[in-house]
């Protein structure tokens, strides 16, 4: 207890002396400050007594000057008096004037000149521009100029084909009238049957009495009317949509087995082959919408696969003659397998696979169709990418520049604003994912060839490549940090949709954007004042010619963080080398060829259809319920 109550007063005493020296401190800071006080008090009586006496010393000095001005004598003043000789003063008068004159027509004219030579200035730029435009323009029509070429020597080689075909038209009609002269012989293999002036091979069933004697009878005004019929009923059914029966569209199957029944491969004369062009034609004109078009794109390119397959060329005429001869000969009924594409049954289901269809010999409107419908399919595939490149156009205007509301949001930052204010700013790019989106969406539920659709979307972002790309390098103001980085975070976004579409549709689209990514790459690319020229060429920028990179880096300039752009070092480099790899006569020409031209060419061929499409068959189609109705249709059994 002792020793807690020593405790306890030891704490009571320290905090009364806390207390104590506290107070100190407090009286000693007061008295402090009272004496600053009063020394300031005085500091300020004594100012006030200096002014005083300065007031006093200057009303005295006031009052003295007064009186020694009173009293100082009057100044006379005397009046100078010039003698001028007014004719000189009046002649160097009109000198003067004239000079001014002068002067003022000669600033005038200089102003003019001047506003002349900005005008002019302004004219030669837009005359530049234009004239990239016109040349970007003149090699297109040059690039169309040799493909019309390529393919009118292409077509030429094969008329003279053709030629040669109908040629060989009147030896084949000469065993005809040998067998209308012998009416009594009978039909076999070697003497074939007779319609529309040629020869048909035929396949006899000597089990079969009933098909053999009709096939002996000369063709009569009733089958004419009845396969006119049968055409007008064709026509009927394909103005309708017809759609896809397990991802295979009806249309094209049903023209083809409707062609290989009346075996019009094998006419020297028909008309259903342009009745057939015509009316494809005339529906896609008639309904010029995306899923029309995309509708008879999948017909077109599926029929053609077909006909490339069933058609062949002239030369092999005869030696196919002989083998379907002699594979009628030593199996008659193995044409009437349930393999053959030619059966039918009851239930108006065709049967039948490509992997059993027999070659026909191409005549010449067969060769014909083929060829409209090959213009068909390029035409119906160039409506499509036009529309989708008139709809992305003016959204790639206004991609090109970065809004004001643009923010990079750095990663990791949980910033919501930021982040809306990003997604705000990106809707154009956004835009643009969602019309490819639609198109793909369209061109998938038609079932459009999926190499198609790949050929289709690498051309797209080519034009996108373009437009971006062109834009960059004839806008000053595109060509600055932050605006590389709004283009930069849009390409992203691209990104992310080629990886979505995965590689059988996408294909090789993201490479097309080279130009531009490379170019948006150099413009955000930290430190690019300590970057030589070969390290820009070859880590960065590989793609880019010289003139392109010599135009992005005199027109650069850094509007976030204010750095230096590229070295003039290897500016001054890129400009030797452009001069110095100069091929055109005016040098300045050749340095001004910064832009790219954009593709228009058609990206495949038959022959490209015929290796790049997957194994289609015809089995198990369902007939369209017109030509189920209808009696006499050209699959009744």
């Amino acid at each position: 207890m002792k020793r807690a109550s020593l405790t306890c007063q030891c704490a009571w005493r320290q905090s009364m002396a806390r207390r104590q020296l506290g107070k100190l401190r407090l009286a000693n800071l007061e008295r402090e400050r009272f004496n600053e006080l009063c020394r300031l008090h005085e500091m300020v009586d004594v100012l006030q007594q200096a002014v005083e006496d300065a007031e006093v010393r200057v009303i005295a000095e006031r009052e003295a000057a007064l009186k020694a001005i009173a009293e100082a004598p009057p100044v006379i003043k005397e009046k100078v008096v010039l003698v001028e000789d007014t004719e000189k003063v009046n002649s160097s008068k009109a000198e003067v004037e004239r000079l001014k004159g002068l002067l003022g027509a000669e600033m005038q004219a200089t102003f003019d000149a001047k506003k002349a030579l900005s005008k002019a200035e302004l004219r030669n730029e837009k005359l530049a521009r234009l004239l990239g435009v016109q040349e970007i323009k003149n090699k297109t029509l040059q690039d169309s100029l040799k493909r019309m070429e390529e393919k009118a020597s292409d077509l030429d080689a094969e008329n003279k084909m053709l030629r040669q075909a109908v040629a060989s038209i009147p030896a084949i009609k000469s065993p005809s009238s040998e067998i209308q002269k012998e009416p009594d012989l009978q039909a076999s293999p070697e003497n074939g049957k007779i319609a529309n002036g040629a020869v048909k091979p035929m396949i006899v069933d000597r089990e079969e009495d009933f098909h053999h004697d009709n096939a002996d009878e000369p063709p009569s005004s009733n089958d004419a009317d009845a396969e006119k019929q049968q055409q007008e009923l064709l026509i009927k059914c394909i103005s309708e949509d017809l759609g896809f029966s397990t991802g295979r569209p009806v249309a094209a199957y049903l023209i083809y087995r409707c062609l290989v029944h009346w075996r019009s491969f094998e006419e020297d004369r028909t008309t259903v082959f342009d009745r057939l062009i015509q009316k494809i034609s005339a529906a896609i004109e008639a309904r010029d919408s995306d899923e029309t078009l995309a509708y008879w794109l999948s017909n077109s390119c599926t029929l053609l696969l077909l006909l490339q397959r069933t058609l062949k060329n002239n030369g092999a005429a005869a030696l196919a003659r002989q083998r379907r001869r002699s594979s009628a000969l030593k199996s008659p009924r193995e044409n009437q397998a349930p393999g053959h594409p030619e059966r039918s049954v009851p239930d108006g289901r065709l049967v039948g696979g490509l992997a059993d269809i027999c070659q026909v010999e191409a005549k010449y409107p067969a060769l014909a169709f083929k060829q409209q419908l090959m213009a068909l399919l390029e035409k119906v595939y160039g409506v499509i990418r036009h529309n989708l490149k008139k709809e992305l156009s003016p959204l790639l205007g206004m991609c090109i520049q970065a809004p004001r509301t643009f923010v990079v949001s750095p990663r990791g930052s949980g910033s919501q604003g930021a982040d809306m204010a990003q997604q705000a700013s990106m809707a154009h790019w956004q835009s643009i994912i969602k019309i490819l989106t639609n198109y793909l969406n369209v061109l998938k539920s038609n079932y459009v060839p999926p190499f198609l659709i790949c050929k289709l979307f690498t051309q797209v972002f080519s034009f996108i490549n373009v437009q971006l790309f062109n834009s960059l390098l004839l806008r000053r103001e595109c060509c600055s940090f932050s605006n590389g980085e709004y283009v930069k975070a849009g390409l992203d976004e691209l990104e992310h949709w080629c990886h979505w579409l995965t590689e059988e549709y996408a294909g090789s689209s993201w490479d097309e954007l080279k130009h531009i990514r490379q170019a948006v790459a150099l413009l955000i690319l930290e430190e690019k004042h300590n970057k030589s020229l070969k390290e820009i060429t070859d880590e960065f920028c590989p793609a880019l010619s010289m003139q392109q990179l010599y135009r992005i880096s005199t027109m650069y300039c850094d509007d976030k963080y204010g750095t230096l752009g590229i070295p003039s070092e290897a500016v001054a480099s890129m400009r030797a080398k452009m001069i110095e790899g100069s091929t055109s006569p005016s040098v300045q020409d050749d340095i001004n060829s910064f832009l790219l031209d954009d593709d228009f060419s058609i990206p495949f061929s038959v022959d490209d259809i015929a290796r790049l499409m997957v194994h289609v068959d015809i089995a198990d189609m369902d007939l369209p319920p017109l030509m189920q109705e209808k009696s006499g249709s050209p699959f009744e059994p």
